[in-house]
């Protein structure tokens, strides 16, 4: 078998679509995440993706060695696309041997998979009437946004419109109701230890990118604070930059992205690497369908994966959907806060082509917002 082709869509809301097309007419497909930079990310994955024209899609290895390194590598526009390439490459081995995608990646290591669901929005507001909502349909566990812009150091009162959030949904959900609280990369850390601390009496399930990646020496500092959980990793773009987590030890959860630390058996050598650190996983995907199904099949066959997050109804989803996209909308049904195991060959997922053609056609221009703080200086998003 050959490939002979690749196809890109872009697609709304915020979306990259790859497709690889072979000789054998079996077509994979696979996901790039579009941040600020759609137009670069497709026209690079143009690009890196002629060069697998014409190679055998079953080297999976050898072809993701090949496009990772090159002499300027990393980075997220290099890693959203060569994990979307590796995607598009099991889905057609998985076709081609009529297997889903965990069963090359030793098989099945759990019965279902637990999920959480987002609540509060991009500014969180009215999170405890939302988390109800989701208590109601069977999930038991949640992720909001701490706060919206918060400054080096800022006022007791915006920590303590987070901790009231907080407790009205503990208040409203009870002890068993797991909730994560993600500060986003927007509080520095002189505000990171007030709020973490402050957060302490809730019991979280975790609290997530307490500051931003490149400031990670000052998890230490965070973490002498609280002994809720933390978690981070979205952001990393392979295993080689887990590598101070994992020797710090300081981290309790990893949240590898399969759309940027490299695709699917780069996500899997992340994850086994954290359990032989006695760390949790809960990898991270708010993006796309796509993303979401290769994302699964990595945590059936990984024990150290506790919950998933999943992008169904997200807030940045306006317009379009998960199913809007997929023809066995099975694979995102969840009953009771779980997702059953994907049965079906590759990635698990049929894509309704014609319908992201449709879409596709209407362009994408994503780009996420830029808040500024009070005295007009720019603020993480």
């Amino acid at each position: 078998m050959k490939i002979t082709g690749i196809t890109v869509y872009k697609v709304k809301p915020r979306w990259i679509f790859v497709k690889l097309s072979t000789d054998e007419g079996i077509d994979g497909w696979g996901e790039m995440i579009s941040g600020t930079k759609t137009e670069t990310v497709v026209a690079g994955a143009k690009e890196m993706g002629e060069y697998l024209v014409g190679r055998n899609p079953f080297e999976i290895e050898r072809l993701w060695q090949e496009l990772y390194k090159s002499f300027f590598r990393g980075g997220p526009i290099n890693g959203t696309i060569v994990s979307g390439l590796e995607m598009a490459l099991w889905d057609i081995k998985g076709k081609f041997c009529k297997l889903p995608v965990y069963e090359f990646l030793g098989g099945k290591a759990r019965d279902r998979i637990k999920v959480y669901s987002w609540v509060g929005g991009d500014r969180p507001d009215d999170v405890a009437r939302e988390a109800i909502d989701r208590k109601n349909r069977g999930f038991d566990a949640v992720k909001m946004n701490a706060t919206e812009e918060l400054h080096y150091i800022d006022s007791f009162a915006k920590v303590q419109a987070v901790v009231d959030r907080v407790a009205s949904i503990r208040e409203a959900c009870g002890y068993d109701f797991g909730i994560g609280v993600d500060f986003h990369g927007r509080v520095h850390k002189p505000m990171a230890k007030v709020l973490a601390h402050e957060l302490e009496p809730y019991k979280l399930m975790f609290l997530e990118e307490v500051v931003l990646p490149e400031n990670e020496e000052a998890f230490r500092e965070v973490a002498l604070h609280v002994s809720t959980p933390l978690a981070t990793g979205e952001r990393l773009t392979s295993r080689w930059q887990y590598k101070n987590l994992f020797q710090e030890g300081i981290i309790d959860i990893i949240q590898p992205d399969v759309a940027m630390v490299g695709g699917i058996l780069e996500t899997k050598k992340i994850i086994s690497m954290a359990e032989a650190f006695d760390m949790a996983a809960a990898p991270h995907a708010p993006y796309g369908p796509i993303a979401l199904a290769a994302t699964l099949q990595v945590d059936v066959c990984s024990p150290n994966v506790f919950i998933q997050e999943q992008s169904l109804g997200i807030h940045y989803n306006r317009g379009f959907d998960l199913l809007d996209f997929v023809k066995n909308k099975d694979i995102f049904q969840y009953k009771d806060g779980f997702v059953e195991v994907p049965e079906k060959p590759g990635l698990g997922i049929e894509i309704d082509e014609e319908t992201v053609k449709k879409v596709a056609a209407e362009g994408l221009r994503w780009t996420n917002p830029k808040w500024h703080n009070y005295d007009g200086t720019m603020a993480e998003w």
